[in-house]
């Protein structure tokens, strides 16, 4: 795996040994960083079940200030600390390493908000619709952010708390929805050219 654009692009990644994190697939991650694109210089990203870094690392590579990557699987974060060391970009990142769900508690007690929220959690298991439910109930995305989810087509998300869905891209069997808060969703009516 690859760094595909921006100041580190071409940069090789160390993925984790074993089947346990799934890397998100280049031409899902393309469009997914060509989507984002006017929205990630400057921006503050939040990567959840981050396993190597790929996502997260793209956006530090396409102008994103800062990166908290969220993974529990330790050699996943073995890798991802190892990438983040070699991409030179510690000063831009922060590890959590632990349960998606306390270190979102942790992080709505610290008071972090993000501009950018993804996640990419494991398809056949519900920690995905608990995570983007508690992304949509708290403040973690700021009043401008948009939150990502990807999943498989055949299974949305079920809840999103105060987010509401305005984009889908699909790619085959994985689907991307990408979600902004209620209020923003109002606000964009009035103004058109707000749009992602």
């Amino acid at each position: 795996m690859r760094i595909l654009a921006g100041e580190l692009k071409g940069r090789r990644l160390t993925t984790p040994r074993g089947a346990v994190t799934r890397p998100t697939a280049d031409q899902v991650r393309i469009a997914l960083m060509d989507t984002l694109a006017p929205r990630l210089p400057g921006a503050r990203v939040l990567d959840l079940f981050a396993g190597a870094g790929g996502v997260g690392l793209e956006a530090l590579s396409r102008g994103a200030v800062h990166t908290t990557f969220v993974e529990r699987d330790r050699h996943a974060v073995a890798a991802l600390r190892d990438n983040i060391a070699s991409l030179g970009v510690q000063d831009r990142a922060r590890v959590l390493g632990e349960d998606v769900a306390r270190a979102l508690d942790r992080l709505v007690r610290e008071g972090a908000t993000f501009d950018v929220v993804f996640l990419d959690p494991p398809y056949e298991s519900s920690l995905g619709d608990t995570a983007l439910d508690r992304v949509g109930a708290g403040s973690l995305s700021t009043v401008h952010g948009v939150v990502i989810a990807q999943h498989l087509t055949k299974r949305p998300p079920v809840t999103a708390g105060a987010l509401v869905p305005f984009r889908t891209r699909r790619f085959g069997e994985t689907t991307l929805t990408f979600f902004r808060s209620a209020a923003y969703d109002a606000g964009s009516r009035a103004d058109p050219s707000e749009r992602i």
